[in-house]
């Protein structure tokens, strides 16, 4: 260990060098890629759904590389490097939430709609107000999963570049490279959905999804070739390194804490829960996600598209295991928060040390390291491009042509005002980014994926499984859910009252918990069910009976 050089000291110009290679190989390639689709490009459908024409296989290497963002590489990795056990429940959640989009989503879904979400909800429902709540929802929930994508750009070019707090670069110092680094990032993933539409964006997540995998591979065999592939030692340095003993292997180090004080004792349990249930129902509803099962030409392709997803993602997943593990073990955890606080450059910094031991010293930690680091950026780009396009479909499709154009949009209008809402969609998450440099990523997605339980699925279940559903309990549960989870997390300790909130210097918090699931989810369910019984207006059996049937049997979907 003595002569290992971290993560954060790697400023010479060879990992400079290969990096900025690597990183605009990938961008060239996937540049290409993009223009390519966009040749293929020539309607709405082209545009929104790729034609339909994606494989389930194909779509399931696109949905994993759509889901294994930034938080799964970065996040994870650095929360099991820091918190141990506590850390790989992030893993566990995301996985088995797929479960839950497999058996009450997937194929529904795409049997009922057509480009987005808002298709399904109105199927049988006013089209305006039900439209605007859904484009309201799917723009606020990206924003959410942008944030986590921007900040680990951030803090991975800071690794890469040396840069830590009070040090320099090009005479900007840390917080400027920062900001440099995510406006960039968010010019190419403007460029990627303007220009290739979902066609190109989905290639681009095959390509980085399998980048992802074999880069997440070698450093998991690697890691076990360093503790002669034994997990139990693998665990036992990792706990000793720590700093923490045994408690780094057990719960109760960062949810779940044992105190003196038995309301912070409850308030971190029901934080755990919280998160818990955030994790698990969020998947179903996240725009990103549901606009892929529209790719596909069949429910069936539907379907084995989300198992092909669940394969890739749990393989992917276990792997974080060994990543977190290992960064704990090799790393450790104070060379690690020195970099970043959040932990967000564990998995990096991890690279480094395996290349200097099995490739040949600082030469081979530096070729790692920027192999790795193109991986992450790869990884940022592609999860960012779906995002945006996700958002931006909505606001086009339901906002502007179902709204405002009443439906009578030619399809030219609404792919051109799609690729402005990308512009505008883009420059928000960018500035919002800046202030949220503190946060880990993988926290900030599990706030994604609350907002998207709360404001979404609701919403998306009762319009499928409840007869008597109509507009106004749609309404209220997408605003009901959505405006208490971003409410609660506005007043929580994530953005003011804590040293790692947004606004540390500031204290306006009064809910004390920092996934705001546990309420928000069940409000967004109570609000979908009162504005429905409170409503006069009639639900339609009729159109009920034709979306059940058509959700279970595919007759008339598109």
């Amino acid at each position: 260990m003595n002569n290992l050089i971290f993560a954060a000291d790697a400023t010479n110009t060879t990992a400079r060098t290969l990096t900025i290679t690597l990183f605009v190989i990938f961008v060239i390639f996937t540049l290409g890629i993009t223009i390519w689709a966009s040749r293929q490009t020539k309607s709405a459908a082209d545009f929104y759904a790729g034609g339909r024409s994606f494989s389930g296989f194909q779509n399931g290497m696109a949905i994993g590389g759509d889901y294994m963002s930034a938080a799964s590489f970065l996040g994870i990795a650095g929360i099991i490097a820091l918190s141990g056990y506590d850390g790989f429940l992030y893993s566990i959640g995301f996985l088995v939430a797929w479960l839950v989009a497999l058996l009450l989503v997937a194929e529904l879904l795409r049997n009922s709609g057509k480009y987005t979400m808002a298709d399904v909800l109105a199927f049988r429902m006013r089209q305006k107000p039900v439209r605007t709540a859904a484009a309201v929802s799917t723009i606020t929930v990206s924003i959410f999963y942008l944030l986590a994508q921007m900040v680990g750009a951030g803090a991975l070019v800071a690794l890469l570049l040396g840069i830590r707090p009070g040090t320099t670069f090009l005479g900007m110092d840390a917080n400027a490279a920062k900001l440099l680094t995510i406006v960039l990032v968010g010019v190419l993933m403007i460029v990627y959905v303007t220009i290739g539409g979902m066609k190109g964006t989905t290639y681009v997540q095959i390509v980085k999804a399998f980048l992802l995998m074999t880069g997440a591979a070698v450093m998991t065999i690697l890691v076990f070739a360093a503790f002669r592939f034994n997990l139990s030692s693998l665990l036992g340095a990792a706990a000793d390194a720590s700093g923490k003993g045994e408690a780094f292997l057990q719960p109760g180090l960062r949810y779940g804490v044992e105190s003196d004080d038995a309301l912070k004792t409850l308030y971190s349990k029901l934080d755990l829960l919280s998160l818990g249930i955030a994790l698990v129902l969020g998947t179903a509803g996240l725009p990103h996600i549901l606009i892929r099962f529209y790719t596909v030409p069949t429910a069936k392709a539907a379907r084995q598209s989300v198992l092909w997803a669940i394969g890739i993602i749990g393989v992917f997943y276990l792997m974080t295991l060994a990543l977190g593990f290992g960064a704990a073990a090799l790393v450790g955890g104070e060379a690690i928060t020195a970099q970043d606080k959040a932990g967000n450059t564990a998995a990096p910094q991890l690279a480094q040390v395996l290349g200097e031991r099995y490739l040949g010293g600082g030469t081979g930690g530096s070729v790692l390291l920027a192999v790795i680091a193109a991986v992450a950026f790869a990884t940022i780009l592609a999860v960012v491009a779906g995002l945006t396009l996700a958002s931006s479909s909505s606001l086009a499709h339901d906002f502007y042509a179902n709204v405002i154009k009443g439906g009578q949009a030619s399809e030219r209008q609404e792919v051109n005002v799609a690729r402005i809402s990308a512009f505008v969609i883009g420059a928000i998450s960018i500035v919002l980014a800046i202030f949220a440099q503190s946060l880990n990523v993988a926290f900030l997605v599990a706030l994604a994926f609350a907002v998207a339980a709360s404001g979404n699925l609701p919403a998306i279940l009762y319009s499928l499984f409840w007869k008597r559903f109509n507009t106004n309990g749609a309404v209220w549960a997408i605003y009901g859910g959505l405006i208490t989870a971003v409410g609660l997390v506005f007043f929580s300790p994530v953005v003011s009252g804590s040293a790692t909130a947004m606004f540390p210097n500031a204290d306006w918090h009064f809910f004390p918990l920092s996934n705001p699931g546990l309420v928000s989810i069940p409000v967004g369910f109570l609000c979908g069910w009162i504005g429905t019984i409170i409503s006069k207006e009639p639900a339609d059996p009729g159109k009920y009976a034709e979306l059940e049937v058509r959700s279970i049997t595919g007759a008339g979907a598109h």
